[in-house]
């Protein structure tokens, strides 16, 4: 299994399940780095007499193919594998010389491993289901389920039965280099053997990958359980802003929500309390007792915890009005929060000297998994938040507000069409379309029609994705293999979908038809699923913009689209700078591997000041703010928010292509091109590499648009 499969999409609006992170860091492993840790088995000498050995029975064979063969089998190959005389056999008798048995073995290798996947992705996504879906109370036995991997032992199972060795020894393995000049003159049938040769190029021991499951699964966890009970938030005066049962996950429901209040007209006063509770959670100095718990309050302010009055929107019996005498603990969170990471960190390391090639984590994921290098990644997020546009922007936004800039105007909303809207009036709208998840999912084939999907292509995508109540905020999880079915999880309230609710729904639903696309519709399963997350992000952002409008509610305004492209280019800033800020995280990470959560609390601070100081301070006003730490990905999901700002590039370069053409039709084009290089995936979808130009002129233009 190709290790870009899209399985996750977590975006600057949602939550996309962690636990599907942990399948797809798995199955990274086992098509990441081109060595194993110890010192190759088979000599120089050895390999040398097995390809003369070969050479002399297969005279008219691609020397090149045969000579590499041999050398990334023995690179792999161990004693318990067989001596050197085994190693030689083994060659001689498994090395396909024909063509067209090539071909025929590579038809039966895809399709033999995509059962093989496609089985143990259902069994993960049953094993993990009470985690990730809403079944009711949590038990302790469905942490245990989850914490199984039918993984773990896959790897070296195909190396113990030679089937990874038959890969090695007859499918040649490429570096991102090579893949980058060559891939453009390959067929189909050789882009299908190329994926499949990286299914096998490292050989990490299951204990290893054993730890890296159960590290994601626990910060998963953690994640999807910080919840903050709103009701419950009290200002110094003892007043409650937010309405009762209201329960928000960070960080995701709480930037949401923050953005929610630039429609309303007292709406400062509950971003100003938001906004101290993210830093709470930052400096993990919030009192641990109200961290998703409804039978306390709390006033951010002054640290205060108390036995709350209120219990599930009824008065507490017995409650007096001299509640400060039930005054609780306010002992902080001891920071939970980077132990988590660092945890993760740790079981990352386990697998760094098996890939001597790609020895961090940091390469493996940009040059393996995103096939795009550091450095590039880097510079398109520097090329954001360094663009003279910004400060602009900046201005315009102070003066849409009548009032200086606040930290937490990295997420403004005002320039979207609901921001003239009020949030009860979204609300409400949502409920009586979707009153529960079913009513959703009935009126799947409505939307896709509404969106261009002509009525059979709707109903294969409707037939092919399921809806489902999650715990946490929500997610997307592609089809296991092409007869599977994607998932889409979203959080609805006992009283309906609400606007929150219908808004992740909508991006969930993008990453589902690139996922059913992608996987149920392209012609290798070896290339199954898209270049990397950033573009399945793409897609999903692509449906979420289109929500208003599937809702019946059109923007009469004369400026919407140049004040859509400034939310996109906002929206990629703010994204772009936590994108920095967990880049340098792992860099200190890896500079200081003996760091105790209070050194990686400290740093990760600095460093979210930092870049605030260098790419934020000089549009804001206001130095040394850490408000760029608050994103929950950056503690479970290892190096993903990068696909963000990437994804919101991608998507401006299609939303652009797109302008005179018809969505559902090039959706499918693109999508059924599978796992190519990035720019060459994009040279063929829209005619032009990944870049951020297009998007940063059309915000002067727009900027200069609205000036006149």
């Amino acid at each position: 299994m190709k290790k870009r499969i899209a399985v996750v999409g977590i975006d600057q609006n949602t939550w996309c399940p962690f636990i599907f992170i942990v399948i797809a860091t798995l199955l990274v492993i086992m098509g990441m780095g081109v060595a194993m840790a110890a010192t190759d088995y088979i000599n120089e000498t050895q390999i040398t007499t097995a390809i003369n050995k070969l050479k002399a029975i297969h005279t008219e064979v691609d020397l090149v193919r045969l000579e590499r063969g041999v050398r990334q089998t023995a690179h792999l190959w161990r004693e318990e594998d067989g001596n050197a005389d085994g190693f030689a056999t083994f060659c001689e008798r498994n090395f396909i010389a024909d063509e067209d048995q090539r071909q025929k073995t590579t038809d039966r290798l895809e399709s033999a491993l995509a059962s093989i996947y496609g089985h143990m992705g259902r069994i993960r996504r049953d094993l993990s289901w009470n985690l990730d879906i809403e079944t009711g109370p949590l038990l302790p036995i469905d942490y245990e389920l989850a914490r199984y991997s039918p993984y773990t032992h896959l790897s070296e199972d195909m190396f113990n039965n030679k089937i990874a060795f038959i890969v090695l020894l007859n499918y040649p393995q490429y570096s991102l280099s090579e893949i980058q000049e060559l891939g453009p003159t390959w067929t189909r049938q050789q882009w299908a053997e190329a994926r499949l040769a990286e299914s096998f190029s490292s050989r990490v021991p299951p204990e290893a990958s054993q730890k890296i499951s159960e590290a994601y699964l626990a910060a998963s966890n953690y994640i999807s359980q910080y919840n903050i009970w709103m009701h419950h938030l009290l200002t110094p005066d003892g007043e409650r802003l937010f309405p009762e049962g209201q329960k928000l996950v960070t960080h995701w429901n709480l930037r949401d929500e923050l953005k929610a209040q630039y429609g309303e007209d007292d709406g400062l006063v509950r971003q100003e309390m938001i906004y101290n509770v993210m830093n709470h959670i930052i400096r993990q100095d919030i009192p641990e007792a109200v961290i998703n718990n409804p039978a306390v309050d709390w006033k951010p302010s002054t640290g205060e915890v108390f036995i709350s009055s209120i219990v599930d929107g009824d008065p507490r019996e017995g409650w007096k009005p001299d509640g400060a005498a039930d005054n609780l603990t306010n002992n902080p969170e001891p920071n939970t929060r980077y132990q988590h990471l660092l945890n993760i960190f740790k079981a990352q390391q386990l697998v760094d000297p098996y890939n001597p090639k790609l020895p961090t984590m940091i390469d493996r994921r940009f040059e393996r998994n995103r096939e795009m290098k550091e450095t590039e990644v880097e510079q398109l997020l520097t090329s954001i938040l360094g663009s003279n546009v910004m400060p602009q922007i900046g201005k315009l936004i102070k003066k849409r507000l009548s009032r200086d800039l606040r930290p937490f105007d990295i997420w403004y909303d005002g320039f979207k069409a609901r921001s003239a809207i009020g949030q009860d009036e979204l609300d409400q709208i949502v409920r009586e379309k979707y009153p529960t998840v079913e009513a959703f999912e009935t009126d799947i084939p409505n939307i896709l029609q509404n969106l261009g999907f002509d009525k059979a292509t709707a109903q294969f995508l409707d037939d092919h994705i399921d809806i489902d109540p999650s715990r946490g905020i929500g997610h997307a999880a592609g089809p296991p293999d092409k007869n599977g079915k994607a998932r889409l999880r979203t959080r609805v309230t006992p009283t309906g979908m609400d606007y929150k609710g219908y808004n992740i729904a909508m991006h969930e639903f993008g990453h589902n038809v690139e996922q059913v696309f992608s996987t149920c519709r392209i012609d290798h399963t070896q290339l199954r699923g898209v270049p990397n997350t950033a573009f399945t992000e793409a897609f999903a952002f692509v449906f979420q913009s289109r929500d208003l409008w599937l809702l019946g509610i059109e923007n009469d305004n004369p400026d919407a689209q140049q004040l859509k492209v400034l939310d996109d280019v906002w929206g990629a800033y703010e994204i772009s700078g936590v994108s920095l800020v967990d880049m340098r995280v792992w860099r200190w990470m890896y500079a200081n591997p003996q760091a105790t959560p209070i050194e990686l609390k400290e740093a990760i601070i600095q460093i979210a000041k930092d870049v605030w100081n260098e790419y934020f301070a000089p549009v804001f006003g206001i130095k040394d703010i850490e408000l760029l730490a608050v994103y929950s990905h950056m503690i479970s999901s290892g190096l993903y928010l990068p696909d963000y700002p990437i994804g919101s590039v991608i998507e401006f370069q299609i939303e652009e292509y797109l302008k005179d053409k018809d969505l559902a039709t090039e959706m499918e084009r693109m999508c059924t091109q599978g796992s190519l290089t990035p720019d060459m995936w994009m040279q063929m979808a829209v005619g032009n590499p990944i870049t951020t130009e297009p998007m940063l002129k059309a915000a002067a233009e727009a900027l200069e648009a609205l000036a006149e």
